[in-house]
């Protein structure tokens, strides 16, 4: 008998509405999951659009209080898709309160929030993951793999490049993504959080950083009047070199104003002995390069992987060969990880990004800013 396991959401909206739909349809390809996901109770500001979204979503009930979901005693994950500046205290209170933690990214607004929401987790007796999403992606778990079993042998460059351009219309609102008491950064942490990980995650730990940001546009309209402006207080755009510990170096950069660039993300590592590319736009695709065919001109060059094959990660648990996964399976693999972490008590880590990770996160955008701030070379302590 397969059991249940409650869950609240914090969020209606974007993340709130990824979030809601992985938890639902995860028993359908993972089956028999580790625990059904129970849609409990679901949090919003606005009481009319957090009634609709339960209605849509499956949730039994929504609230107007999100202190209400972590006391409820049928909660037993809450997921914090929050925005930014309530990452910390509310994930917070919710694993003192005992309940599971998922929370959207970045971990904190900065490392101090962060490294201390990390600290409560291994107080605690509960499990905690951070959202970064794209690992999940079989793709880039397919690439990680082939750089720790030594494919591409010694690293030599990691780069990526994260590229948006929904900010290039002047008249765009004043959201809360664009103020920094809110969200801390702007493409930093909201694009920039992906890449760090991912980098993390494939190649290893950054250790020195040199960042400029530009901000393109200053003022933008109010959201509730547009007669009115509010300023703009984070940046717009970020290109930052990196060194790695192990020696390789590479660049970041993320961008919001990147005209045609819808969902930009991409990397490419290269290694001594071969080389890998990713684009998300192209998700279950991976470019691969190895020095071995090089002698062979009939076969030498890059070779695109469809990495959607039993023998890849996650894939035997959907569609045949070839019929290709999207962006909502990458929240549904996310899911599926943090509860049979849950219920079979396995580690959050490597493969999920625990709350250490995401601390370690946070200390490599602040070194971002602190760069770009100061015109210098940042030398990173974790």
């Amino acid at each position: 008998m397969v059991g249940k396991i409650g869950v609240g959401v914090l969020g209606y909206s974007f993340m709130g509405k990824a979030h809601s739909y992985a938890f639902k349809n995860m028993p359908h390809f993972f089956s028999p999951p580790p625990a059904v996901p129970e849609l409990v109770s679901i949090y919003g500001r606005n009481a009319s659009n957090v009634r609709s979204a339960a209605e849509n979503y499956g949730f039994k009930r929504f609230t107007t209080d999100w202190h209400s979901i972590i006391l409820d005693e049928d909660v037993q994950v809450v997921d914090n898709c929050l925005p930014n500046y309530m990452h910390h205290s509310v994930s917070i209170e919710a694993i003192e309160r005992g309940k599971h933690v998922l929370c959207e990214k970045p971990l904190g607004m900065n490392a101090i929030e962060a490294k201390e929401m990390w600290e409560v987790a291994k107080r605690g007796t509960v499990k905690a993951m951070v959202a970064f999403n794209y690992r999940f992606v079989p793709a880039v778990m397919l690439a990680r793999e082939l750089v720790k079993s030594g494919r591409l042998g010694r690293i030599y460059h990691f780069r990526a490049r994260y590229l948006q351009q929904w900010l290039i219309d002047p008249n765009f609102p004043l959201v809360w993504r664009l103020e920094k008491e809110k969200a801390g950064t702007g493409p930093i942490g909201d694009l920039g959080s992906h890449i760090v990980d991912l980098a993390h995650f494939i190649v290893g730990d950054i250790r020195s950083v040199n960042a400029v940001t530009k901000n393109f546009v200053g003022e933008r309209p109010l959201p509730y009047d547009s007669t009115k402006a509010g300023e703009v207080t984070v940046e717009d755009a970020f290109v930052a070199t990196v060194e790695f510990c192990q020696g390789a170096i590479g660049t970041l950069e993320a961008s919001r104003f990147a005209t045609g660039r819808m969902n930009y993300n991409n990397f490419e590592v290269n290694g001594e002995k071969g080389s890998i590319e990713f684009n998300l736009e192209r998700l279950n695709e991976l470019n691969y390069f190895s020095k071995e065919k090089e002698g062979d001109q009939k076969t030498s060059g890059w070779s695109n992987i469809l990495v959607t094959e039993k023998v890849h990660p996650y894939i035997a648990k959907y569609w045949p060969s070839g019929h290709v996964l999207g962006w909502d399976h990458t929240f549904i693999n996310e899911v599926y990880h943090f509860i049979d972490a849950i219920v079979n008590e396995k580690e959050v880590g490597p493969l999920g990004a625990t709350f250490e990770d995401g601390y370690r996160n946070n200390v490599v955008l602040d070194a971002l800013v602190e760069s770009a701030r100061e015109g210098k070379k940042v030398t990173i302590s974790y």
